[in-house]
């Protein structure tokens, strides 16, 4: 079995207290981060995330629509420039001219319909424009709103934080002035059950709360002070000291 000096084995229950500060601390700080808004402004930027990336998807698709618009009324007005010049100089026959004259017709209507539709697609630019811009808002009011209450939720837990990294940093330091080797052993015990080391208090387990049975406490009590005995109910490595153990039976 493991075996440790007495006077370290009494070190574990200072280290215990140690731990048990950490952990209030951990605790105090998960509650203070609870802030009930936090919730509600993390999902109202988080939908005013999602309505500004629709409208910009918008935006692009309408623009998009705009440029090919455009790219049609410009071929049309190339292609009727060139027939109109060919009209202008009489290059042809009277048959080619009268062609020429019909697709100049033609075109000239043309170009009108893609001019409308070109105004109609602009309108709906300008419209996806404002939405974009009116959602772009919004997600910065969101974000603002978050930035608020999380600010709130660091200032009302600056303290705990301080506080919980200094109990962190002296855990941290007195462990080092313990053997690794039990260090060890109470940091197994420890993440079982959450009790590393515990006072054994005429018969009295302090991990556990409860009197040992006579078999498992005569047990105990006969292993030599250097060997490391646990709990039988908690698992945690438990501290003997000859003053607290007078009067048990052996």
């Amino acid at each position: 079995m493991a075996t440790a000096a007495p006077e370290e084995q009494l070190l574990l229950l200072d280290l215990a207290k140690l731990d048990s500060a950490v952990v209030a601390l951990r605790r105090q700080l998960r509650e203070a981060e609870q802030d009930p808004e936090a919730a509600a402004a993390a999902s109202a930027e988080q939908e005013a995330s999602a309505a500004a990336d629709a409208a910009r998807a918008e935006l692009a698709s309408v623009a998009d629509e705009l440029k090919a618009s455009e790219s049609a009324v410009a071929k049309v007005v190339a292609h009727l420039g060139r027939d109109q010049h060919k009209l202008d100089t009489g290059a042809g026959t009277a048959s080619d001219m009268m062609a020429l004259s019909h697709e100049v017709e033609t075109l000239n209507a043309r170009q009108a319909e893609l001019e409308d539709e070109e105004l109609a697609i602009m309108e709906r630019v300008e419209a996806a424009e404002s939405e974009a811009s009116a959602a772009e808002r919004a997600l910065e009011s969101a974000a603002e709103a978050r930035s608020v209450v999380d600010a709130r939720i660091q200032a009302a837990t600056a303290d705990v934080r301080a506080r919980l990294e200094s109990a962190e940093s002296e855990r941290a330091a007195f462990a080092a002035t313990i053997s690794a080797p039990l260090v060890g052993l109470y940091d197994k015990a420890y993440a079982r059950r959450g009790i590393g080391a515990a006072r054994l208090y005429h018969g009295v387990s302090e991990g556990s709360g409860m009197q040992l049975s006579p078999g498992d406490l005569a047990e105990i009590l006969a292993a030599s002070a250097e060997t490391i005995v646990y709990c039988p109910d908690s698992g945690a490595i438990l501290v003997r000291d000859p003053e607290w153990t007078r009067g048990t039976a052996k």
